[in-house]
């Protein structure tokens, strides 16, 4: 079991965090921290999109094109994105260029914008927080889906979003705090109990 790593400020930090200074950062400031709004939202579910099967450190080097290419994840801009954009995107070489992710992150906004007249993506995603946020000791004690990011995966799909496995939710739900999967003794732990 791999415990929180001590880094050279004394912080215990979860191991994924250790050595890269781009992970520290996104640990230290972002990785658990309750977001704001749709399109932080929308930003989150669909990295974790482009993810899959890649290291996330890939994903937050690219995630300011990312965010230039997307509109800032504009929900009704991305939603309007027709094949011409499509591959535009695909010609885009500052971002994982990937046409099944590309044509997700479309649908996954005009599904967004859909889910408007039902309380939005904002709601439904919170609406599957777990009663109790799991406390993992060390690495071995996380697991990669739950019966929440199951519900929630399945929940989506119906509403028409893609790329949206019960792994990937998971991740999500860890990004944007729904839960707090911080080792117990990392210096962060507790950073999603905030009220929402």
């Amino acid at each position: 079991m791999t415990q929180p790593v001590i880094g050279e400020d004394g912080l215990a930090r979860c191991p994924w965090a250790a050595g890269d200074p781009v992970n520290m950062a996104y640990h230290d400031e972002e990785w658990g921290m309750p977001v704001e709004g749709e399109a932080a939202h929308l930003e989150r579910l669909t990295l974790e999109a482009f993810q899959s099967g890649l290291s996330w450190l890939t994903i937050l080097n690219k995630r300011p094109a990312f965010r230039e290419v997307f509109a800032g994840f504009d929900a009704d801009t991305v939603a309007s994105y027709d094949v011409h954009d499509i591959e535009r995107l695909m010609a885009e070489t500052r971002i994982v260029r990937n046409r099944r992710k590309i044509e997700a992150a479309v649908a996954n906004a005009r599904a967004t914008v859909a889910l408007r007249e039902r309380g939005g993506l904002v709601d439904l995603l919170w609406s599957f927080r777990p009663a109790e946020s799991p406390a993992p000791r060390g690495t071995s004690e996380q697991v990669a889906s739950t019966v929440e990011s199951t519900a929630l995966s399945k929940a989506l799909k119906e509403a028409g979003f893609a790329h949206v496995g019960p792994t990937t939710m998971h991740a999500l739900m860890q990004a944007v705090g729904i839960i707090d999967d911080h080792l117990v003794g990392c210096h962060r732990r507790g950073c999603a109990s905030l009220p929402r």
